[in-house]
């Protein structure tokens, strides 16, 4: 049963505090990297012999595997998967930057150039559900972007294929490549390359502690967009929402496995107990029950602010949540008080599936708090940035002098010396 917490009763470290499983991945990773490193696509094939169960014949899937598993998807979920990627493309257009020149001084033209990031590798979950949607939301970005190729990795089937709604929203996006490669030995193959696997210059998606130590471990051979931790779901009520609505709205991410956080902050203790109620009635009724009940029993708290709606919004953001549904009247009157939280969703009709599925915003976002300093996955992760800077002979003699002063403070008379040497004679 989900524990309640009167806010001030007990320390903020006992209240926000989570359940987790140390799991000592780190050497594991560490030497399966080293074997993909060492033997490229032969580790790979038994790789998926021991982790997957799967006796694969390629690596890559194939156009024709594609096609076929296109016909198998039902027409109404490709219809949503185009509408679902309408919805991801029109939102992560406006993220778009431009390049720009300051050209305001005689002489003197300095600016900032945007380019793609040219090949990303897009991690796709797979194991106990499958995720089309991270397929919309990590490749739209980068296709808008203008990356040049999308590598996709993705864990087989111990039949070896890959689940038909994975490879149909990848069609839908237009995704490059996919391959039957999950783990800790696909990030591996992405950040070195093997004889299949083409080496690429960013990572991006979820995956469990494997995927992430192995990111964590490739990062500065290639880049990655964050280490991302179990999901999470923080819900400030107020005390007229329907307990009903709260506790379906908890569960949603509470299903996604048994280190999943769902805490709901709330001005009254008697909505407080509805929702616990609400939660025992509705977890025997999940198909993914098991795993709801260890993460709300594990993970998830309540806390009550009693009365005190603007508390409560003062305890989300000490929190930072990876999702924040503000359940309340007026939502947008308090959405300048949220300093801290990953992906918004606004009122009493905006459950968190939207964002997970459809609305626009993207889903990969922020986690364990790290919303306190970065930002979902956009369009800005599949683009680099260069400076350029220009001077005429004339802009640089008005100014050498005080550069070559500025690098004397410093100590560093070479760094003088090529401001002042052009003007010698």
């Amino acid at each position: 049963m989900i524990k309640i917490f009167n806010y001030g009763e007990v320390s903020n470290d006992e209240i926000f505090a989570r359940e987790n499983i140390d799991t000592n991945v780190e050497g594991v990773v560490t030497a399966i990297i080293a074997d993909v490193i060492d033997r490229g696509d032969a580790a790979l094939y038994d790789y998926a012999r021991k982790f997957d169960k799967a006796e694969l014949s390629t690596l890559e899937v194939t156009a024709e595997e594609i096609d076929e598993a296109f016909a198998a998807v039902e027409e109404t979920f490709l219809d949503i998967l185009r509408e679902a990627a309408a919805n991801i493309r029109a939102f992560h257009e406006k993220q778009v930057r431009n390049s720009f020149i300051i050209n305001e001084k005689d002489g003197v033209v300095t600016g900032q150039k945007v380019t793609p990031i040219e090949k990303v590798g897009l991690y796709v979950p797979g194991g106990t559900a499958a995720y089309p949607s991270t397929v919309l939301m990590d490749s739209i970005p980068a296709k808008i972007a203008g990356c040049r190729e999308i590598v996709m990795v993705t864990p087989p089937s111990a039949q070896g294929k890959v689940n038909p709604v994975i490879l149909a929203a990848a069609k839908i996006a237009g995704v490059d490549r996919i391959f039957k490669v999950g783990g800790a030995q696909a990030v591996a193959a992405l950040a070195y390359g093997t004889e299949s696997v083409p080496k690429v210059d960013k990572i991006v998606g979820p995956g469990n502690a494997y995927v992430a130590e192995a990111k964590k471990q490739v990062f500065g051979k290639v880049s990655i967009d964050m280490i991302a931790g179990p999901s999470e779901i923080l819900v400030v009520a107020d005390a007229t929402c329907n307990p009903k609505f709260v506790a379906a709205d908890l569960l949603s991410q509470a299903e996604h496995d048994r280190m999943a956080s769902a805490v709901l902050v709330t001005d009254s203790r008697v909505f407080a107990e509805a929702v616990s109620a609400e939660l025992e009635r509705q977890i025997p009724l999940l198909s993914r029950s098991e795993i709801a009940r260890a993460s709300i029993d594990k993970n998830g708290k309540i806390i009550v602010a009693e009365g005190n709606l603007m508390l409560a919004i003062d305890i989300a953001n000490e929190i930072a949540p990876e999702h924040l549904e503000l359940c309340v009247d007026n939502p947008f009157d308090y959405l300048d008080k949220v300093k801290h939280a990953g992906s918004i969703f606004m009122g009493k009709h905006c459950p968190e599936a939207l964002g997970d599925y459809f609305a626009g915003p993207n889903h990969t976002l922020p986690t364990s708090g790290t919303a306190r300093f970065s930002s979902p996955l956009s369009v800005d992760d599949f683009v680099k940035k260069s400076q350029f800077t220009y001077y005429t002979a004339d802009a640089l003699a008005a100014v050498a002098d005080k550069v070559a002063y500025f690098a004397q403070q410093e100590g560093l008379d070479a760094h003088a010396k090529s401001a002042t040497v052009r003007f010698e004679d």
